[in-house]
């Protein structure tokens, strides 16, 4: 047995070297056919109706038809390998998307649309922007499972402090005026579900955790916080009391989703400046997608299943 694996120590999951990427995807055909088996593992379904006995095209490689639900037999259903995907309708070839992918999952902080544009090359900005939202689209869980064990909660703001806006900008009210708030909930050495919410009331908090927490769990553990007083009537809950100072007291604490935080903010403040409301979800999508599968070796593979 591996001496690192007798200790404790954690697995360091490899993802793919610029190198390995290379070698994998040398050209537009074994993209072609990575997107097929990753997309269609067992076959080939139509993309609107789920039928699996489509007929491909005699003129047009990675193209079916599907007589279900077209017109009638003289006018079938036509598809391709993109149909449904974030990738259809794209001028830019397979082999450029997965680059992109490549370089956001690689990046643990993020990787910025600007950087994207100069390193692929593309038109303009606007396109690497582009694209890099559409991917974090297709990063959304659509398998989500409620956390169990040892589960945190805890909410923060996302934005720019008061004291550093233009004076046209400042926002009147305490240190959270003018931010976002998100809540976040996070299973010990498990994954991450985090949100985007309007207000940090009791019912929006008491809400998020009925839903992303399941009714088993072992221990809900968050600090002071006053919306969450009513968690303790239906599942076993427990705080910690930051303002007087606490932060640990024996197995409750928050220090897990305080890292996650902590790491969402680098990324925010230190790669992408600044994020809006309107587009804030997608980035969480992105950081939670990278960290729920952060010891997943085919992390690559994930993602564009998920596109």
């Amino acid at each position: 047995m591996n001496k690192a694996v007798e200790a404790g120590e954690p697995k360091i999951v490899r993802q793919l070297t610029i190198g390995q990427f290379e070698q994998m995807f040398p050209n537009e055909e074994a993209c072609r056919e990575y997107l097929y088996s990753r997309r269609w593992p067992n076959g080939v379904r139509c993309p609107r109706c789920q039928n699996d006995h489509v007929y491909a095209s005699k003129q047009r490689s990675y193209t079916w038809q599907c007589k279900k639900c077209g017109k009638n037999n003289r006018a079938p259903y036509r598809f391709t390998l993109k149909t449904g995907t974030i990738f259809e309708e794209s001028k830019y070839p397979l082999i450029t998307w997965f680059k992109v992918l490549h370089l956001m999952l690689t990046s643990k902080k993020g990787i910025s649309a600007m950087q994207i544009h100069r390193m692929i090359g593309s038109g303009s900005y606007r396109t690497a922007w582009y694209m890099c939202h559409r991917l974090r689209a297709g990063m959304r869980d659509p398998e989500f499972r409620q956390l169990m064990g040892v589960v945190e909660v805890d909410e923060t703001y996302i934005g720019g402090k008061n004291r550093n806006r233009h004076w046209d900008k400042k926002q009147p009210g305490t240190g959270t005026a003018g931010k976002t708030p998100v809540i976040g909930a996070i299973s010990r050495k498990g994954n991450v579900v985090c949100k985007m919410i309007e207000s940090a009331d009791t019912e929006t908090l008491t809400r998020f955790v009925r839903k992303v927490v399941s009714d088993k769990v072992e221990l809900v553990a968050t600090d002071e916080h006053s919306g969450y007083r009513y968690i303790g009537w239906v599942m076993p809950h427990q705080s910690v009391s930051h303002s007087a100072g606490e932060y640990v007291r024996g197995e409750i604490h928050t220090q897990s989703i305080d890292s996650f935080w902590a790491l969402l903010k680098r990324g925010i403040i230190g790669t992408y400046h600044n994020v809006s409301k309107k587009y804030l979800p997608l980035y969480l999508a992105e950081f939670q997608f990278r960290f729920n599968n952060r010891n997943e070796a085919d992390i690559f593979g994930n993602a564009i299943a998920g596109c």
